[in-house]
């Protein structure tokens, strides 16, 4: 049973009912823009993790199979009281192995590369949540690997791995201030809003799952302070709404240092030293700015109402497209949602720039519509993938209307910000 499958639908409807409460109140906390992009990194993820999550599991079948030091019984994990108690040792266990994995997300800078992408946006609202990393599968599987020495069941471990993610959700909200004495054990929203600040004062912190039991422990918690409000978002802003840079933006200035560095240690070094840290010859000839957050502002592109409408309207097909990929994926595999996938990167990529108003996103998006959507029907048709009547009536509908639009907008200057 895939249980954050199972619960994506409330995701969305939590993620719709805090956006409600946003537009009633007037709270600001979320922005079109950063939303779609938050969640269209979350939609990269899920579509690239068809074809790359499987890794993981090559490397704790080794584990299971040669390292393992014991064999716990999967029968142990049941419903008695005996087992349940089994259940919350492995979620315990679980949870533990993740603060580590989380702490040196932060702390070495190949693994903040692929962490990154999660707190690039400068809002905190559900959406946020959604917003994750499409190269985490290269190295968070390691930490992992004594649960698996230890002989804790894959299923198990695999059960407990999604009530982990699944609690984290909640915690990206700001509606929801403190919780009194569950302050002392959970990590909570307050907790959580300190992990995605950039003030100095909260940066590195806060890195339990969903335990903060462990931050007090090995000295990283910080309560959050009604004197100094957080801002989020990373010292690097990404500055663009496209979810692939999102997923590069770190790796790319660390390779720009390792390739211009002199030394050769310094070369490899820079992947595996503390995060943020530079070869001196590096510093010296591109030297990097100090963070002025007192004059902090988001990023915030302007750009036409049509534009927006337009790119909200279009993000409504993304959602039902991997809602109806991730469905496909379930009953015939990933070599089935391939050509889909693509179409979905390909809008992902078209949103991004049309929020950003950028002088070629109508035109990208034109030709997404006109040539890359129907060729991406006709490789489908040709790939042996049944297309039916209805199909090509309503892609030919979708790329008329959608062109339309942009070039009805375009007549009455709606494009131009």
């Amino acid at each position: 049973m895939d249980l954050i499958a199972l619960a994506v639908p409330f995701f969305l409807l939590a993620l719709l009912l805090e956006l409600f409460v946003d537009w009633r109140k007037k709270t600001g906390y979320y922005r079109s823009n950063d939303a779609i992009n938050s969640i269209s990194a979350g939609m990269l993820d899920t579509t690239l993790g068809y074809f790359t999550k499987f890794l993981p599991l090559l490397g704790w079948g080794f584990a299971m199979q040669h390292l393992a030091l014991f064999e716990i019984p999967l029968d142990w994990f049941n419903l008695s009281l005996r087992g349940l108690a089994w259940w919350a040792l492995a979620a315990i266990a679980w949870d533990f192995c993740y603060y580590w994995f989380h702490r040196f997300s932060h702390e070495i800078s190949i693994l903040w590369a692929a962490h990154a992408v999660h707190h690039q946006s400068e809002d905190y609202n559900l959406s946020t949540a959604l917003r994750q990393t499409s190269t985490g599968f290269l190295f968070g599987w390691i930490f992992y690997l004594p649960l698996f020495v230890v002989g804790f069941p894959l299923e198990v471990l695999i059960t407990v791995n999604a009530v982990n993610l699944i609690y984290q959700f909640w915690v990206h909200t700001q509606l929801i201030r403190r919780l009194g004495p569950l302050e002392a054990v959970l990590m909570t929203p307050s907790h959580h809003r300190v992990h995605h600040a950039q003030n100095e004062r909260y940066i590195d912190k806060n890195y339990g799952g969903m335990f903060i039991l462990w931050d007090r422990l090995f000295g990283s918690y910080e309560p959050e302070s009604d004197d100094e409000p957080v801002v989020f978002g990373v010292r690097k802003p990404l500055a663009n709404w496209n979810p692939f840079w999102a997923n590069l933006q770190v790796y790319d200035y660390l390779w720009f240092d390792s390739r211009k560095t002199k030394r050769w240690r310094d070369k490899l070094g820079i992947w595996f030293r503390r995060t943020g840290w530079r070869p001196a010859d590096m510093q010296a000839r591109y030297p990097k700015s100090r963070v002025d957050l007192a004059h902090f502002e988001k990023f915030d592109p302007e750009v036409a109402p049509g534009v927006r409408r337009y790119a909200v309207a279009q993000f409504g097909v993304a959602i039902a497209a991997i809602l109806w990929i991730g469905d496909l994926f379930a009953t015939s595999g990933a070599s089935a949602v391939i050509v889909p996938c693509i179409a979905l990167w390909a809008l992902l990529l078209s949103l991004g720039w049309l929020n950003e108003g950028r002088q070629a996103a109508v035109a990208l998006e034109l030709i997404r519509l006109l040539v890359v959507t129907p060729a991406l029907l006709l490789s489908a048709y040709l790939s042996g993938m049944e297309i039916g009547l209805a199909a090509v009536i309503g892609v030919t509908v979708y790329a008329v209307a959608g062109s339309a639009w942009l070039l009805g907008a375009g007549r009455n200057q709606e494009l131009l910000a």
